[in-house]
């Protein structure tokens, strides 16, 4: 029998009433999987749950409100989120703002969709290779003072993919007075997670709830701090700290939030970088590309550079990758993600997903998306703007238009080599077939196919024509 895949495939080329009952015959015998190389035990769902025959372009449905900032949050038991077995958030971090140490139960992608800030993860097992000059001078001459030392921290700004194994935490700090925004996405269906599906943020710190979409309306108690429910004698004793101490560590009465604002100005240790070194921070490169241990691999990418671009198209557009080949660490976390800039008009390739779920948070602009599952059913067809998420499901096809403004969004894909294949275009599976095929599949002349296969020779991107005015 065919794979699932392939007849999905026939089926969005051809639209065959009998491709389709086949098909339904298929999937019914499978159920829903995520088609990800091996599934986590308790991951699959049935097609009659997940409902994708209904999509929609989703903003975030609870505000969770800091001293220093707000937490917005999709609601992760919509369908779209609950059968890509995602989660998604997003900080605004203001100024001096720090976003507390945290870890999930699942591997993340953090883009930073505005300003600029530093970032620190706490690696297990890895030394503290940050060390002040007091600290030196103290490991020669114990009678110097102590002042610190710690693990990297790195320098992050708008465009950045930052890739975060389950169970690493790290933290976030706002030295700029302008909005540092991080958009977050858990795969919570990872085989890294051996709870269930459901997103967990392991951290210190309560913050008040508000829902967004009407409800209730109430406000809510968000609880964070896990050494709450530890006994102040354990922690005093496992910390050879006072009682006094740890009691405060617990920190029972703070209800700052999840994003605290720092006094004065954050203290830490960095370097200080040659005018070599800032150049090539400034381009987005690393100034030491070599990974010479998991301790001081790359975690962070920059997507936004308009020279790293993988396709680009003057009249259309660009789009930018991040995958395991050029950030390494992706690997282990199965992720990548995608930058796409559409201008005013243009139009992305109809395409479907081959080996992933490609979850699209959009950041500027406007445009039209349509979704289209093994049926030839639209699941999703309407107007997207800046803020709102919407997941193209494995194998379902996508096409997208840009607006007035154009259209920006990145897009985070379930596997570390997300691979498309394209429904038009150059490197179409079209133009991979013979005009007798397509000739035959459509019921068209000759001519007719041959129009359809070479009338568009650009490449991902399609610049705008006469027919591709946008209509909201």
């Amino acid at each position: 029998m065919a794979s699932v895949p392939s007849l999905v495939s026939l089926c969005l080329l051809v639209l065959s009433h009998a491709c389709s009952a086949q098909l339904e015959q298929v999937t019914s015998q499978h159920g829903w999987t995520r088609v990800r190389g091996e599934q986590r035990r308790g991951e699959g769902y049935s097609l009659d749950e997940c409902q994708f025959s209904r999509l929609s372009a989703r903003e975030p449905d609870r505000r969770l409100t800091s001293e220093a900032g707000v937490t917005d949050v999709w609601d992760e038991n919509d369908d779209q989120f609950r059968c890509a077995g995602a989660a998604a958030l997003r900080h605004t971090i203001e100024e001096r703002g720090l976003l507390l140490p945290a870890y999930t139960n699942a591997p993340k992608l953090v883009y930073v969709d505005q300003g600029q800030g530093y970032h620190g993860a706490a690696i297990p097992g890895c030394a503290e290779t940050f060390q002040s000059q007091e600290e030196s001078q103290q490991q020669q001459d114990p009678r110097q003072g102590f002042r610190d030392q710690h693990q990297k921290i790195r320098k992050v700004r708008e465009g950045d993919v930052i890739a975060l194994p389950a169970g690493v935490a790290d933290w976030f700090y706002n030295d700029a007075q302008t909005p540092l925004v991080l958009v977050q996405i858990m795969d919570t269906s990872n085989p890294a997670n051996q709870l269930d599906n459901n997103f967990r943020g392991f951290q210190r710190g309560e913050s008040q709830s508000q829902s967004r979409r009407g409800g209730s309306g109430g406000q809510e108690q968000r609880s964070g701090n896990i050494f709450q429910g530890f006994d102040e004698q354990f922690l005093a004793e496992a910390f050879n700290v006072d009682t006094d101490l740890a009691r405060r560590m617990k920190n029972e009465n703070d209800n700052r939030g999840v994003i605290v604002r720092v006094e004065d100005r954050l203290q830490f240790l960095t370097p200080e970088f040659s005018e070599e070194e800032r150049s090539e921070y400034q381009r987005g490169r690393p100034a030491n590309g070599v990974e010479e241990t998991f301790c001081s691999a790359r975690l962070k990418q920059n997507i936004n550079d308009p020279s790293r671009a993988d396709v680009y198209n003057p009249r259309a557009g660009r789009i930018t990758s991040v995958n395991s080949h050029n950030l390494p660490i992706l690997r282990s976390l199965r992720l990548s993600a995608q930058k796409g800039h559409l201008y005013q008009n243009a139009i992305m390739a109809p395409h479907w997903n081959m080996n992933a779920h490609s979850i699209c948070y959009f950041t500027r602009g406007t445009g039209r998306v349509q979704i289209v599952d093994e049926n030839g059913r639209s699941v999703f067809d309407g107007e997207v703007r800046e803020g709102q998420i919407l997941t193209a499901p494995h194998n379902f096809a996508v096409v997208k238009r840009a607006g007035g403004e154009g259209l920006e969004w990145v897009a985070f894909k379930t596997n570390d080599q997300a691979k498309i294949s394209q429904l038009a275009g150059r490197v179409s599976s079209m133009r991979a077939f013979p005009e007798e095929v397509i000739a035959n599949s459509f019921q068209v002349s000759r001519e007719e196919a041959r129009r359809l296969k070479f009338n568009r020779d650009e490449v991902t991107l399609f610049s705008p024509g006469s027919r591709s005015q946008y209509r909201a």
